[in-house]
């Protein structure tokens, strides 16, 4: 490995260059005035593929935004990681909030900065430069594919399919992700759990046009008044549990001894509390600050609004009022039959007169959890070990990666979730950022977990 330890150091700089370019274009998928940049960015990502050693490279139209595949066969014989990653890229604003432009990444303070820096352009890209640095020293010893998508910001609307009808081409031993982050670079960990998600938008009308609140307040409900009851009632103020019906049925509960590994842990809550700025972490009775972040359900309202909010002030009862609530999942759950209940739920709570309700479900997707038994999670283990000098830990984290389990329904294959973010990355906020350390290491460490793999795989 002295020759791919050579060829990192000495192209050190060509890859943060090369990642750059990357970043300059502004995939952002969630905004149709972006569409050609989105081709763009997945023409990029092929002549990457190519230009790193792939042996072939392709972009598959879809009705969303293209899915770029990639591959490099070196034996029938060896085990097979399959890549995934996205290239799109969530938007800007609030754009007056950064402190550089969103899309000229520099390096400053150690870090890149910039829109994608670390989600999911930066991690993604470690894998593209990693596979380079092994075919061009002779030590790849796997069969390696890609799938980079563009829609993974909003809901991967075309992945499912796609992945269905290129089942045979995308078999792999191992899916191997870097979409996550570490505990901290003094506390390695693997991604082994990822929360699911049902995410519901609630319309709450009620006269048919705005009206003065002096003329006809206590005369008519005030929509927004309703809704804000409706949510209030959704949780329990003394137990911090979710009220609705049925919810638990299905929540899988750790045993003593896992809840015992998670919390063993390096976690301090009074830093956890300072970094967000409030006082004390608060949730449901009974679970730690790190259970309830990863293994146990939730329900928050993600945007809520109605009537006036300008300057100054306006005497109305507004007309409508909307709410998006997001619910995230844990193991067992079933977001389709969650985002019923929630549904049956709030029409039942509903006031029966003066204000009428419609709940949109929006996007969703189910909870996943990975064996911590696994040659792939014993071959990033050691991987990490190596590169960090101590072991990682296991870690269930609250975000969501809904096409994670969707990969596991639809392709038969497990995921491995190694990934080098920070929770100071910013990811999805103004001022994006990816220490130069995380995005090195990670390419240094991706090599290794080819070599574990292929040794532990191969003699299961």
């Amino acid at each position: 490995m002295k020759a791919l330890t050579s060829y990192l150091e000495q192209n050190r700089e060509r890859f943060l260059d090369e990642l750059f370019e990357y970043l300059r274009i502004p995939s952002v998928s969630s905004e149709s005035e972006h569409k050609p940049d989105m081709e763009r960015c997945a023409e990029w990502l092929k002549s990457a593929l190519l230009k790193a050693g792939a042996d072939k490279a392709e972009i598959f139209p879809t009705a969303g935004n293209p899915i770029v595949y990639g591959e490099k066969i070196v034996s029938p014989d060896a085990p097979t990681v399959l890549v995934y990653g996205h290239y799109d890229v969530m938007p800007v604003d609030p754009v007056e909030l950064w402190n550089t432009e969103p899309f000229e990444p520099v390096v400053r303070d150690g870090k890149i900065w910039g829109r994608g820096a670390d989600d999911d352009k930066g991690q993604g890209f470690m894998h593209v430069k990693a596979f380079e640095a092994l075919s061009a020293t002779g030590n790849l010893g796997c069969n390696v594919k890609f799938m980079f998508e563009g829609e993974e910001e909003i809901g991967s609307g075309s992945l499912t399919a796609w992945c269905a009808e290129h089942k045979e081409m995308l078999a792999a031993d191992i899916i191997l992700v870097s979409d996550t982050s570490l505990m901290g670079m003094d506390t390695p960990s693997i991604t082994c759990g990822l929360r699911g998600l049902a995410f519901v938008e609630i319309e709450a009308t009620g006269p048919n046009r705005d009206l003065h609140s002096g003329l006809y307040g206590g005369a008519v409900v005030n929509p927004v008044n309703a809704l804000c009851k409706m949510i209030a009632s959704l949780t329990d103020d003394a137990t911090g549990r979710i009220t609705l019906p049925g919810f638990y049925d299905d929540v899988h509960e750790f045993s003593a001894a896992e809840r015992e590994e998670i919390n063993a842990a390096p976690f301090d809550e009074a830093s956890f509390a300072a970094a967000i700025g409030v006082e004390t972490p608060r949730g449901e009775k009974g679970y730690t600050t790190l259970e309830r972040k990863g293994i146990r359900p939730t329900l928050d309202v993600c945007g809520i609004w109605g009537g006036y909010t300008g300057e100054g002030a306006k005497t109305i009862i507004p007309s409508t009022a909307h709410a998006k609530v997001s619910m995230r999942l844990v193991a067992g759950q079933d977001f389709k039959k969650v985002t019923e209940q929630f549904i049956t739920h709030i029409e039942k709570i509903a006031p029966e007169y003066g204000v009428t309700v419609k709940c949109t479900p929006l996007h969703g997707g189910y909870p996943y959890v990975a064996p911590t038994d696994s040659a792939a999670y014993r071959a990033a283990a050691r991987a990490m070990e190596e590169t960090f000098g101590k072991r990682p830990v296991p870690f269930y984290s609250g975000g969501s990666i809904p096409m994670i389990s969707t990969f596991e329904r639809v392709l038969g294959t497990k995921s491995i979730l190694m990934g080098f973010g920070l929770d100071t990355d910013a990811i999805h906020s103004p001022n994006e950022n990816y220490p130069l350390e995380n995005f090195y290491q990670g390419i240094e460490t991706i090599p290794l977990f080819y070599r574990y793999f292929s040794e532990t795989a191969s003699n299961e």
